[in-house]
């Protein structure tokens, strides 16, 4: 097979009209002609981290949609799914991707449970880390987010890192605003990455001290304006990532409008180019083609730089994506889950009144961090939502078990009637849910335990849902018509009034501990600064 264009040869920074030869999955040959035009010819793009999960459909049904967009592979931390189903789910997800031709380099998850300070599904202790490290399947540590026990050398998560070590595979980080002699520590702990930079001196600082950053632009967190100077700056110390994609955005792009972006920008094309394809294949061992004589014929086929519209997707010698349409089909086999909670009672989530300050969540558009407020209550009586002061309150059931729900209240929503309930809600996936009322939050919730998962939006008890078979987390649907749902619910949530253009996805990083300052779980409310569960009322 020969394919003719433009070839972008990252390598030698240069743009050349030539012809790549395929024989066998592999590039025989790459030769200079002397015919100008042509589609550009570029190597596979990689995103560099990617929750599978958070686009709440399988790796099958993910790669369907990726390889519409130019990607060949991505560097997956299967987390969710583990802290759902632990060592099953990880096999789940490794089975699944094999079903299709997209390449999935899936790490091994060092955080399940994220915290001891919620219920999750299953616990991965440093004898199985250490075993996934053995497989040839897993090709890293995932995002090591216990930093403070890195910090201090935790046994636990020290014999997680060393496991790593032993077995020639990276760690990859997670630490948002760490600093200083912390973030010292921290590196020299055999930490490689990071992907929670939101400002210029943050990345500059980590990557004076080793770390790649990875530049996150995905569907909760952006951060590609704040960081770009670093790939004119530090472009070997960079990657591209996406982190969380949801559903509708992956519809609509992956890594190549990011791409497209930065060099319409005017950002160096090979360096950009390097950041989502050599950087992630070197620094991760990635079985990937980078458009070289010998090389795995991983490579796309563009129209233009500055555009990135996808035209063709090779991935090992086979074209995957041409004329509109991917070329290959995804048989999902047997799902996944884990639900063992039953519905729950209004009565279960009557909150009274004390004396004093009560705290609250303050949510944020667009911004996983959160503050906590102080607030006086107006009675000592029943405490419900308050509309008109967007006092709303949030509920979380532990999904796995029938204990009591925990409940708070958090403002920023700006919800006016109804509720709505979830259960994507990292890391642990239990139950969350938020509204006006007590009867809506209740048949919310309840419609969630019915579908053993999903999400779901009530309002004077008329229900709207998208179930969510596969973990409570994803489905074996298409992501067309994954996103036409989830973005139905969003509207709907929006008309009830909220102000958050992603609602559902604000609320799932509501639960989500290692992100400061108040947020709450199943057990609780938790101040991500103290690093512990407080009460209520202060």
């Amino acid at each position: 097979m020969k394919i003719s264009g433009q070839i972008v040869d990252i390598h030698s920074r240069s743009i050349y009209p030539g012809i790549v030869t395929v024989v066998g999955g592999k590039i025989a040959d790459i030769e200079r002609t002397e015919v100008e035009g042509g589609l550009y010819i570029i190597p596979g793009l990689i995103d560099s981290h990617v929750h599978i999960e958070s686009s709440m459909i399988t790796p099958g049904a993910f790669a369907m949609a990726a390889v519409r967009h130019g990607t060949t592979g991505v560097v997956s931390d299967p987390h969710e799914i583990a802290n759902v189903l632990g060592m099953e789910g990880v096999r789940f997800m490794i089975e699944d991707g094999k079903k299709v031709p997209l390449k999935f380099w899936f790490g091994a998850p060092s955080c399940v449970p994220a915290t001891s300070f919620e219920t999750s599904g299953a616990e991965l202790n440093h004898e199985a880390v250490e075993q996934l490290l053995d497989d040839p399947d897993i090709y890293y540590l995932s995002e090591m987010m216990n930093y403070p026990g890195v910090i201090f050398r935790n046994t636990e998560v020290m014999n997680k890192i060393s496991a790593a070590g032993k077995a020639g595979k990276p760690v990859d980080g997670h630490a948002p605003g760490l600093k200083g002699e912390e973030l010292r520590k921290y590196v020299h702990a055999g930490i490689t990455t990071d992907h929670e930079c939101i400002s210029m001196e943050e990345a500059r600082e980590k990557s004076s001290l080793g770390m790649k950053i990875l530049i996150r632009e995905g569907s909760a967190a952006r951060n590609l304006d704040s960081l770009k100077e670093m790939i004119a700056e530090r472009p070997e110390m960079v990657m591209l990532c996406s982190d969380d994609l949801h559903p509708e955005m992956l519809k609509k792009r992956h890594l190549n409008k990011i791409i497209a972006r930065l060099i319409k920008e005017g950002f160096d094309k090979f360096d950009v180019l390097r950041c989502a394809t050599i950087n992630p294949a070197l620094h991760y061992n990635l079985n990937a083609g980078l458009l070289r004589k010998g090389d795995l014929a991983d490579f796309i086929l563009c129209d233009s730089l500055e555009t990135m519209n996808v035209v063709e997707n090779w991935i090992d010698g086979i074209r995957v994506f041409f004329d509109g349409k991917e070329t290959f089909t995804y048989n999902p086999g047997a799902g996944v889950n884990k639900f063992n909670c039953n519905e729950i009672k209004s009565s279960q989530i009557k909150v009274q009144g004390k004396p004093g300050k009560y705290r609250v969540i303050e949510a944020f558009e667009g911004e996983l961090l959160t503050k906590e407020i102080l607030l006086d209550w107006k009675t000592y009586d029943e405490i419900r939502s308050d509309a008109d002061d967007d006092v709303l309150k949030i509920v979380v059931k532990d999904r796995y078990n029938d204990a009591p729900p925990a409940v708070g209240f958090i403002m920023g929503f700006g919800l006016q009637k109804g509720a709505f309930a979830s259960s994507v809600a990292h890391d642990s996936h239990n139950i969350i849910a938020l509204g006006t009322n007590d009867d809506d939050i209740v048949s919310a919730i309840n419609q969630v335990v019915r579908m053993h998962g999903g999400l779901a939006v009530s309002d004077a008890g008329i229900i709207k849902s998208l179930q969510l078979n596969i973990g409570g987390i994803m489905t074996t649907r298409s992501c067309d018509d994954v996103a036409a749902d989830y973005e139905e619910l969003n509207g709907l949530v929006i008309s009830l009034g909220s102000k958050m253009r992603a609602p559902f996805m604000t609320l799932s990083f509501m639960a989500l501990l290692v992100i400061p300052e108040l947020k709450i779980s199943d057990k609780g409310l938790f101040d991500g600064k103290r690093f512990g569960l407080v009460p209520m009322f202060v």
